[in-house]
């Protein structure tokens, strides 16, 4: 990954499409997960058009392994060339409140790049999920508070009310299914989603405002937009409901403008109200060799 991110931006992206080739041809269950949230989502497709959208989805998503890579070990000299930001007002007025910010980010494939490129302009923290390989959980912490003020790990609810109550920043991405302890349903692309309270939560606890956060890849390879919308209005509403519908709204709005760039690959539905099926075929499970004492 550091000698990725030496090479030029458009060579880098080159290796993220033949990436993306290749996870498209050997990862046949991610692959399928992708194609049956396609399918739910984007019912007035064509099945070309989905197909042609799934391609292009594995094209992003390669490229966004590489752009890992570049977040991390990309000088700053080299990032600012890439980035084009507006609505850094938004960020600036919520702040002013003094209730700390909360930046409703969601899971594109543009994930990594976007948070460092804001980085660059204002500082702020975020919450992530720790990675079940201790080592690559390391190094990505290590690496994201090179140049984030702090991360705090999703299950530290107590620091980051702490944070919040300094008037810190915090990033954090609620759209993935968490299973139904502390969850509600919302639709998400018109299909009940389970969706976490976290967000709104925190935000009724400090007084945080809540500001969504997104990011594109440009199609020229050119570099990226990054955007900072006005805070949620009537959030939190005191209706768990209604505040994940308002939620799962915005981040819909933003994946139609850029659909292909979504993190489409994890199981956005595989927690249902009861009565409703899971969409996906069961996990294939991975059986592990028992060695015999001698």
């Amino acid at each position: 990954m550091k000698l990725v991110a030496l090479l030029p931006y458009r060579v880098q992206m080159a290796l993220g499409g033949i990436l993306g080739w290749l996870m498209f041809k050997f990862m046949p269950e991610r692959r399928n997960y992708a194609r049956i949230n396609l399918k739910l989502c984007f019912p007035e497709m064509t099945d070309t058009q989905r197909q042609e959208l799934l391609r292009n989805h594995f094209d992003s998503l390669g490229k966004g392994m590489i752009e890992t890579a570049i977040a991390w070990w990309s000088p700053a000299a080299r990032l600012n060339k890439l980035q084009h930001v507006e609505g850094l007002e938004n960020f600036d007025a919520a702040v002013a409140k003094g209730k700390g910010v909360i930046l409703l980010g969601a899971h594109f494939t543009t994930l990594e790049i976007g948070v460092r490129l804001l980085a660059l302009h204002r500082s702020y923290r975020a919450m992530y999920r720790e990675h079940n390989n201790p080592l690559f959980d390391a190094i990505m912490r290590k690496r994201r508070e090179s140049y984030l003020d702090l991360t705090h790990e999703r299950k530290d609810v107590r620091g980051t009310l702490r944070s919040l109550k300094d008037n810190k920043v915090i990033w954090y991405a609620a759209d993935q299914d968490y299973g139904r302890q502390h969850s509600v349903f919302a639709p998400f692309f018109g299909v009940p989603a389970a969706l976490i309270t976290a967000t709104a939560r925190l935000s009724k606890l400090s007084g945080a405002p809540v500001v969504p956060f997104f990011q594109t890849r440009r199609e020229d390879s050119s570099g990226y937009d990054l955007k900072l919308l006005p805070p949620l209005e009537n959030f939190p509403s005191g209706d768990d409901v209604q505040d994940a519908t308002a939620i799962n709204h915005v981040i819909e709005e933003e994946i139609r403008l850029q659909p292909a760039q979504y993190l489409w690959v994890h199981r956005r539905f595989k927690t249902q109200p009861e009565g409703m099926k899971r969409p996906y075929p069961p996990r294939k499970r991975r059986h592990r060799r028992k060695k015999q004492n001698a």
